[in-house]
Formats: C-alpha cells, sequence, structure tokens
C-alpha cells in the first residue's frame, strides 16, 4: 500500500557537480541541512551504492533516527536512497539537470507500506497523509539549504 509520492523540484544557481558534491557529502550533512542533528557513517570510502549512514532529525519535536542506503549514483545526474522504517520502506530520487542558470535539482519522495496488518493498514491511512505532508515541508527546505551550500 502507497502513500503517494511528492515531488519538489528548485533551480539551483550552480552547475550540477557543484550540487552533486553537496549531495553526495553525507558525512557533513548535518552542517547542511538544519534538519538534521547527528549523522553516524556506516560504512567507509567515497559516495556510492552500497553507502550506508544513521541519520537523526528533528520531526514533531523529537529526534529520530533512520538508517539510510545509496542504491543507485549516478554522478553528477542521479542518485537513489532507500531507507526502512517501522514497516515502510522509503524512497528518495535526486535529479540534477543542467539549466541555463545552473542545476534543476528534483527529489521525489515515495513510501510504501510493508506491514500489512489490519492495524498498520488502518494506522497507515490515517497518518500517512500527515507524514506525507510534514516529509514535503522538510524536502523543501533541505532543498533550500542543498541549493545555498552549492551557491556559496
Amino acid at each position: 500500500m502507497s502513500a503517494g509520492e511528492l515531488t519538489i523540484e528548485r533551480t539551483v544557481a550552480a552547475d550540477p557537480e557543484a550540487v552533486w558534491a553537496v549531495l553526495s557529502d553525507i558525512e557533513h550533512a548535518s552542517d547542511t541541512l538544519s534538519g538534521v542533528t547527528r549523522i553516524e557513517m556506516l560504512s567507509a570510502g567515497p559516495y556510492g551504492v552500497g553507502t550506508r549512514w544513521r541519520e537523526t532529525r528533528k520531526m514533531f519535536g523529537k529526534e529520530a533516527t533512520e538508517e539510510l542506503y545509496v542504491t543507485e549514483a549516478d554522478a553528477p545526474h542521479r542518485t537513489v536512497v532507500e531507507s526502512d522504517s517501522a514497516g515502510v520502506h522509503y524512497v528518495s530520487v535526486f535529479t540534477l539537470t543542467p539549466a541555463d542558470t545552473g542545476t534543476h535539482l528534483t527529489m521525489t519522495f515515495s513510501g510504501t507500506q510493508t506491514n500489512t496488518t489490519v492495524l498498520s493498514k488502518a494506522a497507515w491511512a490515517l497518518l500517512g497523509r500527515i507524514g506525507l505532508k510534514a516529509a514535503g515541508k522538510a524536502m523543501t527546505k533541505d532543498l533550500d539549504e542543498i541549493a545555498a551550500r552549492a551557491e556559496g
């Protein structure tokens, strides 16, 4: 069962390589993204397929830590980051397209329920839309902050 999909787009006044450098600098994400309070790298080496980390964010006034992993990395064009949490599989796709004024950055976020008990379906139906709305606000802020760092 899917809660839906969100797509946020932004033009960044920097070339795709500069935007990619910010997106792929997971170790310093908490310096760029105000919503991220802590990063714990779980893999070594450069950003690419298999890169794993724990990311702690403040959501709804509380800290939540999730483990994320890269399933696709085509620098500086596209990357896919996935996560599994509380019976939901999340996918975030970042696409970077050269534009006259820099880079067109698109983030698509989706969540699919993997725990399909009657109780979890009811909770998903009730809370899924609220979570998607909160995710949209966080995504917009993240893209603004990624742009600011790439442009700086």
